[in-house]
């Protein structure tokens, strides 16, 4: 949610600052392509709305299935709620994208190339994924030397 948000923010805030076309696609750092300005919030709006609706249809389809497994064979659910949350990557970089697009129409400002971006925040949200599944495989191994012991 707080991207969706985040997103309409910045569509706010530059709206008036964009030109009436706009350039979305680069190659070697010269616009390529053009698009209208409602035409490119669209485009990027809606799915950001897209991605956040099916984010929270996940959680609480994993939230609410937790309810019929039994406590001993239960995922923790601070992992599936992660793992539903993993939405938020495409996100993330959807608006880094938008906002790039909208720097460099309003003002001629490039941030770095998305590439580089995406693959930044690909790699820390697995490092975050690889944290909560070492911490779920630490309390299973515990839990299981808890029943051993008893």
């Amino acid at each position: 949610m707080a991207f969706l948000v985040i997103s309409g923010v910045l569509a706010a805030a530059f709206y008036h600052a964009l030109p009436a076309e706009m350039a979305y696609r680069f190659d070697g750092g010269t616009p390529d392509a053009w698009l209208s300005r409602t035409a490119l919030l669209l485009w990027t709006l809606i799915p950001q709305a897209f991605f956040t609706l099916l984010a929270y249809g996940i959680v609480r389809v994993i939230l609410a299935s937790t309810r019929y497994w039994p406590a001993q064979n239960a995922p923790m659910p601070s992992i599936l709620t992660v793992m539903g949350n993993t939405l938020a990557l495409p996100q993330i970089i959807l608006a880094f994208a938008m906002l790039d697009i909208f720097l460099y129409n309003a003002y001629a400002v490039k941030l770095i190339p998305l590439w580089i971006f995406a693959v930044i925040i690909l790699v820390l949200g697995g490092a975050v994924l690889a944290v909560f599944f070492v911490r779920a495989i630490r309390n299973l191994r515990r839990l299981r030397g808890n029943t051993d012991r008893e």
